[in-house]
């Protein structure tokens, strides 16, 4: 399996909830972060989505596990990989781990389409960045 690391920090305390644990929706904005790093990567720029071909990918479908507790001061980092590329949409795994023990503390896989934002719908993935995306695929285990 190749893994792209689409995001690093470390937890502040503004990222935990009352018990002392980072919150539910970090996990998930540094999941979104990620995707933005990948994409970027493969092409889809914030200038290409502002200002060019104007797609990006949009989560549809999230499946998640929460493995360990984070709490403040942990440094953390995301791994994404590619599970499956359509034609108009992509599966991203990402595993969140601590950074101390190697702990893998969240683990979700995000089924994405392609999205025209002037249109506001499904598109077809373009042939360069499912090119670029094919870096990143698992291989069968």
């Amino acid at each position: 399996m190749t893994a792209m690391v689409s995001f690093r920090s470390v937890v502040d305390p503004s990222d935990c909830d009352f018990l002392g644990h980072m919150n539910v929706s970090r996990y998930f904005a540094a999941c979104s972060d990620g995707v933005f790093a990948i994409q970027s990567e493969m092409g889809l720029t914030a200038k290409d989505m502002r200002d060019g071909r104007r797609l990006s990918f949009a989560v549809v479908h999230a499946e998640s596990d929460f493995r360990a507790e984070l709490s403040a001061g942990d440094a953390i980092r995301l791994e994404t990989s590619i599970v499956e590329i359509g034609t108009r949409s992509l599966t991203f795994r990402h595993r969140l781990f601590r950074a101390a023990d190697d702990a893998i503390a969240f683990e979700t896989v995000f089924k994405c389409v392609m999205f025209d934002l002037a249109g506001r719908r499904a598109a077809p993935i373009p042939e360069d960045v499912r090119e670029k995306a094919a870096a990143w695929l698992e291989t069968a285990q």
